[in-house]
């Protein structure tokens, strides 16, 4: 039968379609939307993220710029002027620039490089001001920054925001690919699991430059704990959240050993200034009973290796892009391609698609946990104590000065922070090695 078309029913089809059509063409402008970033942390690794994006902005097709920098050291955050063409007097220096950086107008994309130190207080701050963020691992250098870590991510989820963290083998193929293997059975059940973060030494430092204590510590950042977190955080953290990953979740207790060597001894050009370890060795075990044993060591060695390894009741595999069956001759080996194969760029290609299609991505808790499980077994170093999951989570110590945690904005070269030495003992977390032995 022909139906008639009446003036009004035309006219009612013609208004669908053409909300439709303006639906269509809004979330057209969303997607082309422009990704205005600021940079916290100017350093060697701002620098390079802030690259990472712009490449990233191009591979995804969307206009990308970075519009502001900061860092406690003006002269650094002025490098974005060369490095990034941002004009000189959105190059915040001090304390308090994070703050205006991450509320200039327009951004909506904060790139976080900082000491580790200072992360959970910048992080916060920018999920507070309702910015998407990529975060530089790891996040944390102690119970009470993990809180405020895992805190602003929930805020995140509240908000709709969304946050990847520099834990790039989490965007990188072969993991990716290997990892679902393993979840999906391919090993069997998980039993043992190893990383190593074994490499030439000592420790890099850049010597005390300053006039106050703060100054010279922030400068030499990596040497001092309340800014680093010690190295099994701050380089040994990528291994750990490849376990954490595979696991599906974090260890509940672990103890450990390790020293301060090569960084005192003159043979080495010591002894330097700083407080961090050069080596940790840890035994971490996990709800299901499997152990993760853990190496991590910056001195000087014939033989090294950063890698991972999975030991499962079918047969073990190297999760960067392998597996192989007990009895088998061949391995199965991935094959998986993503956008980019440089997984610093992948990681923010994934997080500006997630921002400009609205999908879920907040890696806030992957990267927390993470870190927190490498700063429970620096704890159990340096007790010689076994450490739980709670008794680190849920630990009141604070290494860094007050401010740090309340508002690290008010924070100044002045700032009183004497060295805490390693030694839980001082802060009554854990028993020391002697309390350990008469029970």
């Amino acid at each position: 039968m022909k139906q008639e078309v009446t003036r009004r029913d035309f006219m009612k089809t013609a208004a669908v379609a053409g909300a439709a059509l303006g639906s269509v063409n809004i979330l057209h402008a969303q997607a082309k939307k422009p990704m205005n970033a600021v940079i916290i942390g100017c350093g060697g690794r701002g620098s390079g993220a802030g690259k990472n994006f712009l490449d990233a902005c191009k591979a995804v097709g969307v206009e990308g710029k970075i519009v502001a920098g900061t860092d406690v050291f003006e002269e650094k955050a002025k490098k974005c002027v060369k490095n990034f063409g941002v004009p000189e007097d959105k190059c915040f220096g001090g304390f308090d620039g994070y703050m205006k950086a991450i509320n200039e107008p327009g951004v909506n994309y904060v790139i976080i490089a900082t000491p580790p130190g200072f992360k959970a207080a910048q992080f916060k701050a920018a999920i507070e001001a309702g910015k998407h963020v990529f975060i530089e691992k790891p996040v944390a250098v102690d119970g009470p920054s993990a809180r405020i870590m895992y805190a602003a991510g929930e805020l995140a989820d509240k908000k709709g925001l969304k946050v990847a963290a520099g834990t790039q083998r989490r965007h990188q193929a072969g993991y990716i690919d290997t990892i679902k293997q393993i979840h999906g059975g391919a090993i069997g059940d998980i039993v043992a699991l190893r990383a190593y973060w074994v490499n030439g030494g000592p420790i890099w430092h850049r010597g005390d430059k300053g006039e106050t204590d703060i100054e010279k510590q922030v400068n030499n950042w990596y040497h001092y704990i309340w800014l680093c977190g010690d190295h099994i955080c701050e380089q040994h953290v990528h291994n750990i959240d490849v376990c954490n990953w595979i696991m599906k979740d974090h260890p509940v207790k672990v103890w450990g050993q390790g020293s301060r060597q090569q960084l005192d001894d003159p043979r080495f050009g010591g002894p330097k200034s700083g407080e961090i370890w050069d080596n940790f060795d840890c035994e971490f075990e996990y709800p299901s009973g499997a152990r993760m044993f853990s190496y991590c060591g910056q001195i000087k060695r014939s033989k090294s290796s950063v890698s991972e390894g999975v030991q499962g009741t079918k047969g073990t595999s190297n999760p960067s892009g392998s597996y192989q069956l007990y009895g088998q001759k061949d391995s199965w080996k991935s094959t998986l391609e993503l956008q980019s194969k440089n997984p610093y760029e992948q990681e923010h290609i994934n997080l500006i698609n997630a921002i400009l299609n609205n999908t879920e991505l907040n890696e806030t808790k992957n990267v927390t946990d993470s870190t927190l499980t490498a700063i429970m077994g620096r704890e159990a170093s340096y007790s010689g104590a076994e450490v739980t999951w709670d008794q680190i989570l849920n630990s009141e110590f604070k290494y860094g000065p007050e401010l740090l945690y309340t508002d690290a904005s008010k924070m100044t070269w002045g700032a009183f922070r004497t060295l805490k030495p390693p030694m839980p003992s001082k802060h009554n977390i854990f028993k020391t090695p002697a309390e350990v032995a008469v029970g």
